[in-house]
């Protein structure tokens, strides 16, 4: 199959990739532009965890206030260079995770930046109202542990479902971030802030 142009244009407007690579992942996926954006996506996360092990010393501190003012966000988020800090995808990136915090309400980053104590307490109040089913042990364990890991799912920031597409966890849209602008980008932290809250 003939690989237009156009067709080039189409999945690089989708996938905010390189027109070489779309061009190749098209040649690839014999113009199917689900599959080939399929084959950028997979391409996307084995470069960004070759990228993962940099040094991310650059960055922005990026504020949010949602509509209505009553959540605001801080959320600093660190990348290799000032070039790639003052950019419009990144900035993008910034805006869209602080979106997330905002309405999601994540309590953490990821699962190293969440108090082991937080999770032994979960899994205390779980395992107790696991107990109530009458259970044996060794199923109850395995129930508590699959709540403890939708638990995670729903205070970690890059584990949770990305709101503008559920389908899509969190760290999936940071790493195409890296793999679109070849430096390695790391969520540092974050403060949300609601009217009333302490």
């Amino acid at each position: 199959m003939t690989i237009t142009a156009s067709l080039v244009k189409d999945l690089r407007e989708r996938t905010g990739v390189g027109m070489m690579e779309c061009k190749k992942a098209l040649a690839e996926t014999n113009g199917d532009i689900e599959r080939a954006i399929e084959v950028l996506r997979k391409q996307g996360l084995s470069r960004a965890s070759e990228k993962s092990g940099r040094a991310a010393k650059q960055g922005i501190v990026y504020s949010y206030i949602h509509p209505g003012d009553q959540v605001g966000v801080l959320l600093e988020i660190n990348c290799e260079t000032d070039f790639v800090a003052r950019t419009e995808d990144f900035r993008d990136l910034a805006k869209n995770l602080a979106m997330q915090v905002a309405a999601a309400g994540a309590q953490a980053v990821d699962r190293q930046s969440v108090d082991p104590a937080l999770i032994e307490r979960e899994r205390a109040i779980l395992m107790e109202q696991a107990r109530t089913t009458g259970k044996p042990d060794a199923i109850l364990a395995k129930i508590v542990e699959g709540k403890i890991e939708k638990y995670y799912e729903e205070i970690c920031l890059l584990e949770q479902p990305y709101i503008r597409d559920p389908d899509r966890k969190v760290k999936d849209l940071v790493d195409q971030t890296i793999a679109k602008l070849g430096e390695n980008i790391v969520v540092r932290r974050f403060a949300r802030f609601r009217i009333g809250d302490n």
